[in-house]
């Protein structure tokens, strides 16, 4: 079957996963094929990594405030 690539058209899927074709379409046969699935979110990789980053950037935060809150204290002190 060959597909004119004017043909094509890309559609946004409701929350169940429907999409309305269109009057145009109303009580005829329509074949359908999916050609290509993006996602509006991010993927559980690409969560995992952010959530690594995240914990080691405040990691590495509450260890400079723990050095800069001894310096604090001892500047106190004296």
């Amino acid at each position: 079957m060959k597909v004119d690539a004017n043909d094509l058209q890309t559609n946004e899927t409701d929350d169940r996963g429907r999409i309305y074709l269109g009057t145009e379409y109303a009580n005829k046969r329509v074949t359908v094929a999916v050609v290509e699935v993006e996602s509006d979110r991010p993927d559980e990789d690409e969560l995992a990594a952010a959530y690594r980053e995240a914990s080691e950037s405040a990691t590495s935060l509450a260890e400079e405030w723990d050095e800069t809150s001894d310096e604090a204290w001892s500047g106190l002190d004296e």
